[in-house]
């Protein structure tokens, strides 16, 4: 449909609300009447409303909370008449749940008929985990050895991988750690584990070669001790394959690079010994996140994705979502969904641990909805809080990661994985627990991509599906443009994902977007 003839749209998320966002592109100017058969028919708009922005459906006297997904999202503090603009200046943010007197595994969620006969073409690997793509990984114990390892990727993608036609690919794990650290501080626990347990992602095939510099304070052997591989090196402490860039032996950088490279054959040869076979849809591991959210993440792609996430579940997946303060002002959402009363201890647990990590840094958790949130209509966290949440589906929340923590072999189900909310430190602490599939929705935009794992990019309007045609990989604003429903989106993404992770490429990595590892380290620095 040619959106510039299209009819005033808006969406209402709940019949108790009394707010609903305008659809079109473009918003809607001062003196529009809203039509029959939306919400609000019959309103004439008091201003220009921007697309994904709020609209009073009544008259809001000062004081009035505001309501969205039937969740009181603020109070104006001043008189709004119907339809008028309502945005984040108007509105008071209300106080946080407090974390006691939470509801406690109350709500016996359905967990749907099991769903059988779907699978994908994965690699099998050695402690049982599956991986969807073939990849050798450099792990670097420090960030003083980064510039070694980017060279050396570099060859070995230029001169090893046409050798090796079944290796997805060579990744070099670069981060900022590993010395001028209080290595033994009790939270330095937290990017120690991180880092391992990136380096045991399936995505890897049990495969890693160690670049080290020597004098770091987090060396290999507390990095990736004796038996944290199913194929472990001749090395004489039975540790990994390691390079250190101080041995005698090097003697300048060319022959640094060229041990890295000459290193890598024997990890490469193993890893294009390996072939795709038949694998049940129970062996994907899926993260979902969300990132340069808008007003339409929670009406089509994160309810999209929830949709799918059920899926997942009924498939015998595991689907993981995190961003600690994305869902806090839910919190009585998830305590109340937990499996078990120990699940919802534990979500408590990781949340309240959150908020004193905040305190002590002073920070306000009004500071997460950001100057883009908000000019795509999100007024507050409580309201992106409530968009966000849904990504999650409807399912029990079986099991709960600390960050940095890895999913045992009997951890399935729908899994809160404890993250900050930032993009890369999100998918960082993912890509540790376990993932082998992204999924990721954006309604702003963003270049987001992860070399250790392949990233389905979901837009929430279908005006930025256009304009990012080749950063997009589905379009979930056909649901707000009224063209496909939730669950034909959601049936949709579940295919895509079984295509994805068979080895279809996503377009984050035909054009290799990806970034440093963002580790999440609450340890002080010396």
């Amino acid at each position: 449909m040619n959106t510039a003839s299209r009819p005033p749209l808006t969406v209402r998320m709940h019949p108790a609300d009394n707010v609903a966002i305008v659809a079109n592109d473009g918003g809607l100017p001062a003196g529009t009447v809203l039509p029959e058969g939306v919400p609000g028919a019959g309103l004439t708009l008091r201003d220009h409303v921007p697309q994904g922005h709020k609209l009073a459906l009544v008259d809001l006297p000062a004081g009035s909370a505001v309501r969205r997904y039937d969740v009181t999202i603020g109070t104006t503090n001043r008189d709004l008449p119907a339809g008028a603009w309502v945005h984040e200046r108007l509105l008071d943010l209300p106080a946080a749940r407090e974390l006691q007197g939470l509801p406690m595994a109350t709500r016996a969620a359905a967990r749907g008929e099991p769903l059988s006969g779907h699978t994908f073409q994965g690699y099998r690997n050695a402690d049982g985990s599956v991986g969807t793509r073939n990849l050798l990984a450099i792990t670097t114990t420090v960030q003083c050895v980064a510039g070694v390892v980017e060279h050396a990727v570099r060859r070995i993608r230029e001169e090893l991988l046409p050798r090796y036609p079944n290796v997805d690919g060579v990744v070099g794990l670069e981060h900022g750690y590993g010395c001028g650290v209080a290595i033994d501080a009790p939270d330095a626990v937290i990017p120690i584990r991180t880092l391992r347990h990136i380096s045991q992602n399936p995505n890897f095939g049990g495969e890693v070669l160690v670049v080290s510099l020597g004098c770091e304070k987090l060396q290999p052997q507390r990095l990736l001790p004796p038996g944290s591989f199913a194929i472990e090196s001749a090395a004489a402490d039975g540790g990994p394959d390691t390079v250190c860039l101080q041995d005698a032996a090097h003697v300048g950088f060319a022959s640094m690079i060229d041990d890295i490279v000459a290193r890598a054959v024997p990890h490469l040869e193993r890893l294009n010994a390996r072939r795709r076979e038949t694998i049940p849809a129970s062996a994907l591991v899926v993260g979902v996140q969300c990132g340069g959210s808008d007003a339409f993440s929670g009406v089509t792609a994160n309810p999209a994705v929830g949709f799918a996430a059920d899926l997942l579940v009924r498939a015998g997946a595991t689907v993981m979502f995190s961003e600690n303060t994305e869902v806090r002002d839910a919190v009585e959402q998830l305590t109340a969904r937990a499996a078990t009363p120990a699940v919802a201890e534990a979500i408590v647990r990781e949340l309240d641990w959150y908020d004193r990590y905040l305190a002590r840094g002073q920070a306000d958790r009004a500071a997460n909805t950001t100057p883009g949130n908000k000019a795509g209509g999100l007024s507050n966290i409580v309201e992106k809080a409530m968009g966000s949440i849904v990504k999650s589906g409807s399912a029990p929340i079986d099991h709960v990661l600390s960050p940095g923590e890895k999913l045992g072999p009997d951890q399935r189900g729908l899994v809160f994985a404890a993250t900050p909310a930032s993009d890369f430190i999100c998918g960082t602490l993912q890509l540790a627990a376990g993932m082998n599939l992204h999924v990721f929705t954006t309604g702003r935009g963003t270049p987001y991509g992860l070399a250790e794992c392949p990233v389905i990019k979901v837009a929430t309007r279908s005006d930025l599906a256009r304009r990012w045609h080749d950063l997009m990989d589905l379009n979930a604003g056909a649901i707000a443009d009224g063209e496909a429903s939730i669950e034909e989106t959601g049936w949709a993404l579940f295919r895509q994902m079984l295509a994805v992770a068979s080895g279809q490429p996503t377009w984050a990595e035909r054009h290799r977007l990806h970034n440093a590892l963002v580790l999440f380290n609450p340890a002080p620095v010396t």
